[in-house]
């Protein structure tokens, strides 16, 4: 099972990730990459790259044909899935051994055997593993689903049987929900995996989701290596992620220990893989699903044990037997890994797209304790065909607070501007108290966008940066000298500010009215500003895009311009008009020219990094037009449904 030369089949920074390892062994390495990812930094850290196909996942990444022709090309005589994509597609193992290279995973039936949920869950239950209720039959009528349903009770999950990451997964709260979550999850399943079955389970309220990493070679060795928590997620998909659990105990961690080992063995399983557990609020854990992959949190296992599971990954490929016995395992510290999604937590964390502005992590990664794994790079764009995970900051400490502190100060130092993201968002989360006291369940940060909670609003920036902006946007030598002072309209988000600034020597003042403060504006380049502020010396990430200055503060992003003088047409609230809030993919067009409609029903749906949106109508009305169609390419802002409705009523 030798190998020299490794196609890695996948893009962003598990692509980079599996790269940067592979060539520490010497290993030659292999980038494939869509249109929109010729530039992209995988592409540029392999020794070789291949373009694949256009910009849709399905007409690159998952064309199986194509990453083979790739490996042929090159001269691969492996392939490495990363996650994600065909990472857990048993038929593109097997077809990779069927092109004689060598598959850097576990063998494809122990991918069948757990990539098929409800299968998994009756293997485990005939392996002794403990599984929560649920309903796992083959036959998925509508009607069957809904009598098994009623069996269980309420609330439940619907679950695609195929892949993972909180695709095809619906929480289903009461009976009325149901068959619209059944629809709505066969559509995304089907989308994401080509498998439309689904399983019911029920759920286990208050939970935590706690997974223990696995590994295991072909000759009969498995160990584990310790728990994750993941408990902190947003839509089932996780956000921060720890290790070890600050609720598991020494008994507890050999008990989830033994279960996931045995989950592994009674596949025939080879490779790196998870074993992923809900654990009730009694700390009794039941099966959940097994991940044959590399995770996304495996940095955490990582850092904790001084391991690098990938390169464990290669040499179990070559056939070597585990480096180290159950008993070799250590532990040491704490670490905490926190997922930097292009997404905007403050607006029910919707995709976002755009340029990258500014990315330099190199200072923040140089820390003790710190590491930062990106797929991104200055001047790259974000799309919207693929997931919108674009770096992973992970701190690891003595304990769990020292891991809390660094990952704080590392989110701060390694700000990203030019698209929104969640960089304060998590920040603040692992800050919160109910973080803080290990107290959170899966459920709780989507409790919190249904609510109020102050972590889910919007940052609004203080005096010193409407102060700041002001003179930066004055600028050195940008106003004639003769002009002492003058009024400017700035605005940051939805408020405008008017302010009166007068130029000083060296220096500029700004009256906001209440106050009146002093800025120095010191050296500036490459994403950096030093300034003074009443005297005291600070610094900040700046970036100017045109008339646009962008600003981060705390982890927190603010994009200051001046007030145009012309007034602006609100698109956003003009109720005729159902447009697209980011750019994606049509999944479902639910009306026709000439239905009525009434507020708050659906008209679309538009999918855009993993995430299914709803489009609803905002006011009865008649539908004029229909400009789409299922599986059309859209743009943000697209309009997408014209409605006609009486304006005075």
């Amino acid at each position: 099972m030798s190998f020299s030369k490794i196609l890695i089949a996948n893009r962003g920074e598990i692509a980079c990730r599996v790269i940067r390892t592979a060539r520490a062994l010497g290993y030659r390495t292999v980038a494939v990459h869509s249109a929109v990812d010729a530039d992209a930094p995988h592409v540029m850290l392999a020794d070789e790259a291949v373009p694949i196909g256009a910009a849709p996942a399905a007409e690159s990444y998952l064309r199986v044909e194509a990453l083979l022709e790739a490996a042929r090309r090159t001269g691969a005589d492996a392939v490495h899935p990363g996650y994600g994509f065909l990472s857990e597609n048993a038929d593109f193992a097997r077809a990779s051994a069927a092109a004689g290279l060598v598959f850097i995973g576990p063998p494809p039936e122990a991918i069948d055997a757990m990539g098929d949920k409800a299968g998994a869950k009756r293997r485990m239950i005939a392996a002794g593993v403990p599984t929560a209720p649920g309903y796992l039959d083959g036959d998925q009528d509508d009607e069957r689903l809904v009598a098994e349903a009623k069996k269980l009770g309420y609330p439940l999950l619907v679950k695609a049987v195929a892949g993972g990451g909180g695709r095809g997964m619906r929480l289903v709260h009461a009976a009325g929900e149901l068959r619209e979550a059944i629809a709505s999850a066969r559509r995304e399943a089907q989308s994401a995996f080509g498998n439309d079955t689904l399983m019911l389970e029920r759920l286990i309220e208050r939970s935590r989701h706690i997974e223990i990493q696995v590994f295991a070679d072909a000759h009969g060795n498995a160990v584990h290596l310790g728990e994750r928590d993941c408990t902190a997620q947003r839509r089932r998909q996780k956000v921060i992620e720890e290790a070890p659990s600050p609720v598991v105990s020494s008994t507890m961690r050999d008990a989830m220990g033994r279960d996931a080992v045995a989950a592994a063995l009674a596949v025939g399983y080879c490779g790196a893989g998870t074993v992923e557990f809900i654990v009730d609020p009694h700390l009794k854990h039941y099966f959940l699903e097994m991940n044959t992959r590399l995770q996304v949190e495996h940095p955490v296992t990582e850092m904790i044990t001084g391991l690098d599971l990938v390169e464990w990954q290669l040499r179990v490929a070559a056939g070597e037997p585990l480096p180290l016995t159950q008993e070799q395992v250590r532990f040491s510290g704490h670490a905490i890994e926190a997922r930097l999604y292009a997404e905007d937590p403050y607006s029910a964390f919707a995709p976002q797209t755009g340029t990258v502005l500014h990315w330099r992590p190199a200072a923040a990664a140089a820390q003790p304790g710190i590491r930062i794994d990106a797929g991104i790079a200055e001047g790259g764009v974000v799309t919207p065909y693929y997931d919108p995970l674009l770096a992973k900051v992970i701190a690891h400490g003595r304990d769990r607070d020292d891991a809390v502190r660094r990952l704080m100060a590392a989110l701060e130092d390694a700000p990203l501007l030019g698209l929104a993201n969640n960089a304060r968002f998590l920040r603040d989360l692992i800050d919160h108290p109910r973080f803080r006291s290990a107290s959170m369940h899966t459920a709780l940060l989507d409790e919190w966008a249904a609510g109020s909670e102050a972590l889910l609003q919007r940052p609004a920036p203080d005096d010193e940066l409407w102060c700041l902006a002001a003179a930066v946007a004055v600028g050195r030598g940008a106003r004639p000298a003769s002009v002492a002072g003058f009024d400017l309209s700035l605005e940051c988000g939805a408020t405008k500010r008017a302010l009166r600034v007068e130029l000083g020597a060296g220096s500029v003042h700004v009256d906001l009215g209440a106050t009146r403060h002093e800025v120095d504006l010191g050296t500036e380049g490459a994403g950096w500003l030093d300034y003074r502020f009443d005297g005291l010396r600070r610094r900040i990430a700046l970036v100017r895009d045109g008339g646009r200055l962008h600003f981060s503060r705390a982890a927190a992003g603010f994009v200051f311009a001046e007030v145009s003088p012309f007034p602006a047409v609100d698109a956003a609230h003009d109720a005729s008009r159902v447009r697209s809030p980011v750019a994606g993919t049509v999944t479902q067009v639910l009306v026709v020219q000439g239905d009525f409609v009434v507020a708050g029903q659906t008209v679309a749906c538009v999918e855009a990094m993993k995430m299914e949106m709803k489009l609803v109508a905002t006011v009865a009305s008649c539908v004029a037009i229909v400009r789409i169609s299922t599986g059309d390419q859209v743009a943000s802002g697209a309009v997408l449904v014209e409605l006609e409705y009486d304006k005075e009523a």
